[in-house]
């Protein structure tokens, strides 16, 4: 469609400034398709379609505007009730989960545990390997069985996938860790609290601003009562659920969300104690600092844990794919999976038997702080931190259920014992010319529990929970200078690589099948490529996106699409333009950005209010008159500014697009046409995270309203 003007406006509004008018300027409109369609659709411009201008209706007050009405809807002894109940809650049934894995490990074990894997590893192979493979197997069988009624459950039933399909899963945890798979119980613990919370949420507290403050209070409450450390706790839901929300659902004070993590983890911790003993969920070595001038090591081991954080996370992400494949591509059945990692466990388990999960039993034979228990030498603790790697990214990968805390602080004792009596070692044979033995270091335990707090922080992206949960267990304020480099370092290490993104963004990536086609302006990303770019922290630990307020859900990322989420309202510039137009025409329109085309309305590039801000600047230092200066000029100064990395396609999956859009760190993309003969390259819609966001939630709200309406009728 060709273009007789500079500028264009999709569609028109009724706060259109005076310039809109000139005889340079033209107003043409695209058809709006329904939000809500449940097909797909294709929206096309029409041609020289006049706009209807219509009196704007006087602005109503918002009370969002208003900072304190958000605080006086707050029902502050309601939500103050509702978190304590979350803490009761969460903590009796966080006692029964662990008194449910003791009682199914005694049950398979027969009393093994108790005697400790050094005892086990000394027995002979013909006396126990039946047992040793086995029990960890039918645990995965188990399992398989338990997966398949959750996911039965979930697809039959949109009310009872919540609290049912829940229940289902701890019991799944159980079994798994009973049955010695190399998984740990502070994950699930974690998700116990969330799951309390939504559903207290939902049946007492129907305010959708307390609900993120809820789900902090049940992150931290599962937590402090895993691991008998409220602090920790704390510091935990800030990290995993406060921070990583998104702004729209921070309504609620800081300090009204904190005093409700701080009840609900606090009465957790209590019940726990009452529950399961007061005693800290393994035991702690007495803590040895001898010199400020060892401080060099413990960096050293925080690079080290970082490391072996990124190589735990790539390869649960690898083998997660691998599982997948094998599933759609050679069609093994989902329940095999289970079965198989059990299996393969209990195969590593013979040569290393330290790598079952029978509490935090092993980890102790670690930090050597087990009465009457040698210690294990440097090169056997070296390779446990590989086989533990391997036999619990298969456990996750193969369907088993479980959480990566217990995990992690293992691979991180491991890794931190072997380190600090290489460092031992290494002075103390060192060579008398070098004068190492001057150096004082502390024992390996000291390197052991920072090795801990290092790889903890490395792979779940917790680092101020790493911190003060060591610190709350040792009790000893000598740790915190230590604590804070080695964890700082590894976090630095792994932050880049590893993001917080939703699995099933992934997933929905992986399997899109609309992709644009590039231009010389545009390029196209393969859905491959984007979802390798994200090393995902929700599939390394589900515990760590509890927070599922945009209702994601698989059903309704294959319903929305593109052309239903996108802007059909905006602003069209070609290079011509005057800078000045361009900006009146965004603030007219209520948009941060204007779409550049050609004269035959095909897609050249994008121009923020960003970019203009800042040309302006500059403008003004070369003493150039603003009020002639053109798009043009913008874009040959700095090609970059107008470049487009990626368009997307009516067609194409929104979450898909949203998960490219992550990749190029970009906040809004144009939409162009595609397979429609004459009108490829021509954009028709804008689409940006705060479409997709309203998209996500008006979806979901309008699907529990129909499931609503439909149980009201069936009764």
């Amino acid at each position: 469609m060709a273009l007789h003007s500079a500028l264009r406006l999709f569609p028109s509004s009724p706060h259109l400034s005076p310039l809109l008018f000139s005889s340079h300027l033209r107003l043409s409109k695209t058809p709006t398709s329904f939000p809500f369609n449940t097909y797909r659709s294709s929206p096309l411009p029409i041609q020289n379609q006049r706009s209807t201008f219509m009196p704007a209706a006087p602005a109503l007050p918002d009370s969002s505007d208003n900072p304190s009405s958000a605080d006086d809807n707050f029902n502050h002894s309601g939500v103050i009730i509702s978190a304590c109940l979350v803490g009761v809650s969460t903590g009796i049934a966080v006692v029964l989960f662990n008194n449910g894995v003791h009682e199914i490990r005694d049950f398979f074990w027969d009393g093994i545990p108790s005697r400790g894997a050094s005892w086990l590893r000394q027995e002979p192979l013909d006396s126990v390997w039946v047992r040793v493979i086995s029990v960890p197997a039918c645990g995965g069988l188990i399992v398989s069985v338990l997966n398949a009624a959750r996911n039965a459950v979930s697809e039959a039933s949109y009310s009872a996938k919540g609290a049912l399909g829940s229940v289902l899963k701890v019991l799944a945890a159980i079994v798994t860790l009973g049955t010695g798979n190399s998984l740990g119980p502070e994950g699930p613990s974690v998700e116990i609290g969330s799951s309390i919370a939504k559903e207290i949420h939902s049946l007492l507290d129907k305010n959708p601003q307390t609900k993120l403050s809820l789900l902090a209070a049940g992150s931290a409450a599962g937590i402090s009562s895993g691991f008998n450390a409220a602090v920790a706790g704390c510091f935990f839901a800030v990290e995993s659920v406060l921070w990583p929300s998104s702004p729209a659902d921070s309504s609620v004070s800081l300090t009204n969300t904190t005093s409700t993590v701080i009840l609900s983890a606090v009465i957790a911790s209590v019940i726990s104690e009452v529950g399961l003993g007061s005693q800290p969920a393994f035991r702690v070595p007495e803590y040895d600092f001898r010199s400020y001038g060892e401080l060099p090591l413990y960096l050293l081991l925080g690079i080290l844990c970082g490391l072996v954080s990124l190589t735990f996370s790539k390869l649960t992400s690898y083998l997660l794919g691998v599982v997948d494949n094998l599933n759609k591509d050679v069609g093994i059945p989902k329940p095999v999976f289970p079965v198989v990692g059990g299996l393969t466990v209990g195969v590593i388990a013979l040569a290393y038997p330290e790598i079952l999960y029978w509490g935090f039993e092993n980890v102790d034979i670690l930090l050597e702080s087990r009465p009457f228990v040698k210690g294990l030498p440097g090169d056997l603790l070296f390779q446990l931190v590989a086989v533990k790697i391997i036999a619990t990214s298969m456990c996750r990968a193969f369907g088993l259920v479980g959480g990566y805390y217990a995990p992690s602080l293992f691979i991180g004792a491991a890794t931190g014992m072997a380190y600090g009596k290489f460092i031992s070692f290494a002075i103390a044979h060192s060579d008398p010319a070098i004068h190492l033995s001057i150096l004082e270091v502390a024992s390996p335990q000291a390197y052991g529990l920072v090795g801990m707090a290092a790889t903890l922080a490395g792979v779940c992206q917790v680092p101020l929970t790493a911190v003060l949960l060591l610190f709350e267990l040792t009790q000893d304020y000598r740790i915190v200078l230590p604590l804070l480099g080695a964890v700082g370092l590894s976090s630095w290490v792994t932050s880049g690589q590893m993001k917080r993104k939703d699995v099933k963004g992934t997933k929905a990536l992986e399997e899109g099948d609309a992709q644009p086609e590039e231009s010389d302006n545009t390029t196209s990303v393969s859905s491959n490529e984007a979802a390798a770019y994200f090393n995902n922290l929700c599939e390394v630990e589900s515990s760590l996106c509890v927070d599922d307020s945009s209702i994601r859900t698989n059903d309704l990322e294959k319903r929305i699409f593109v052309s239903e989420a996108m802007r059909t309202r905006f602003v069209t510039v070609m290079m011509s333009t005057l800078l000045t137009e361009v900006v009146t025409l965004m603030v007219a329109e209520k948009q941060s950005c204007a779409i550049i085309v050609d004269s035959n309305n095909r897609l050249i590039g994008l121009l923020t209010l960003a970019d203009i801000h800042e040309f302006s600047k500059s403008a003004k230092d070369k003493s150039l008159d603003s009020k002639v200066l053109l798009v043009s000029e913008i874009c040959s100064l700095d090609g970059a500014k107008c470049k487009v990395p990626w368009t997307a396609t009516p067609t194409m999956d929104i979450h898909s697009a949203e998960m490219i859009m992550n990749k190029h760190g970009l906040n809004q993309v144009p939409v162009i046409l595609e397979h429609v003969k004459d009108c490829r390259g021509q954009p028709i819609g804008l689409l940006d995270r705060e479409c997709i966001s309203l998209t996500y939630r008006a979806v979901a709200t309008r699907e529990s309203l129909d499931f609503d309406t439909v149980k009201s009728i069936v009764k």
